[in-house]
């Protein structure tokens, strides 16, 4: 069985021979401990790749993403980051003043610039399953944009200005989904992290309101045009699970260890993949081995039930043990116990 048919038959529901692998490595793990990731890619090679396609250059960033400093990106929001290897924190968001919004659009040229020539080549030379990342993420967007206080008091008294903005990220990441869409690419993903440890940062009901609406666009674009739909969120979101699935999303990856594992078991196995994780607050950082290796038979114990539907997925994050991380995906090639399947 080849890595893309696994996934698919993952995502299927159509009894894969093992779970596939995914490991997400934190960008200091590549810049501080690379002939350790090394190690383990050679070791537990992924299931999933990218494409050969990227995103054009935009005048408006400047500096390195992930250097101890501050850089600015492509929507000219100017991020301090306090240790190598992380994003950091936007720090003066460019819309903190809703008088810049008349002047201000989004950074087109990184969408007509983009060269996707080498994608169809890209994907017809593997039998990885190949999946890309987008810009989307809207909630994040604005957030970055005008300031999370700002933001939220923009959620609940939805001003003029506010629209004006949701329509100008909207806009942009349609033309973004559209891009891909077009594309050979098996999957395409967009996140936004909705969860603090226990709910959502907003209320479910506008969410459904403001941001469901925008979701749904992007999942109907891809749906036609018969890509996989690869939605990640940090934090609790139980809440939503159900519009993610509604909606048409096919693989969620989530922080599973803020919420009750199990009772996500009950109500949605079967109705999308859990393409992940393993706690990487606690377990995969202040753990043991066997702790990792316990954390990773109770998911197997509530998802894994050898139909399909779940995906070995963690994150490396630069403190991690590697004894850890080679754990998860140890112990994700166990036999599964009798009383699983």
């Amino acid at each position: 069985m080849t890595s893309r048919e696994r996934v698919i038959r993952t995502l299927e529901f159509d009894c894969p021979d093992r779970a596939p692998r995914e490991l997400w490595a934190l960008a200091g793990v590549g810049m501080l401990r690379k002939a350790e990731l090394d190690a383990v890619n050679e070791r537990f090679p992924s299931d999933f790749t990218g494409v050969d396609g990227r995103y054009g250059p935009s005048s408006l960033a400047r500096g390195t993403s992930g250097k101890v400093g501050t850089y600015v990106d492509e929507w000219d929001c100017e991020w301090s980051v306090c240790e190598i290897g992380v994003c950091g924190e936007v720090k003066n968001p460019p819309l903190a003043d809703w008088s810049r919004l008349e002047s201000w659009t989004p950074p087109w040229e990184l969408l007509d610039n983009a060269n996707l020539s080498g994608v169809g080549a890209s994907h017809r030379q593997t039998d990885k399953f190949t999946k890309v990342g987008t810009h989307v993420r809207p909630f994040e967007r604005m957030q970055f944009l005008r300031g999370t206080e700002n933001l939220f008091v923009d959620i609940m008294t939805e001003p003029d200005e506010f629209k004006r903005l949701c329509s100008l990220i909207h806009e942009f990441n349609l033309r973004d989904i559209e891009m891909w869409a077009k594309t050979a690419v098996d999957a395409v993903g967009f996140m936004d992290d909705w969860g603090a440890q226990n709910a959502l940062l907003i209320s479910p009901e506008r969410w459904r309101a403001i941001f469901k609406p925008m979701y749904t666009e992007y999942c109907d674009i891809l749906k036609r045009a018969g890509k996989y739909i690869f939605f990640h969120s940090d934090g609790h979101i139980e809440a939503i699970y159900p519009d993610l699935i509604e909606m048409g999303v096919h693989a969620i990856n989530s922080q599973l260890f803020c919420m009750d594992i199990e009772g996500l078991a009950r109500r949605h196995k079967g109705k999308v993949t859990f393409w992940g994780e393993i706690s990487r607050q606690d377990i995969l950082p202040f753990g043991t081995a066997e702790e990792v290796r316990a954390a990773v038979r109770r998911v197997r114990r509530a998802l894994d039930d050898g139909k399909g539907g779940v995906i070995a997925q963690c994150e490396w994050g630069v403190r991690d043990p590697r004894e850890n991380i080679e754990a998860v995906f140890e112990t994700w090639l166990e036999p599964m116990e009798r009383n699983d399947r």
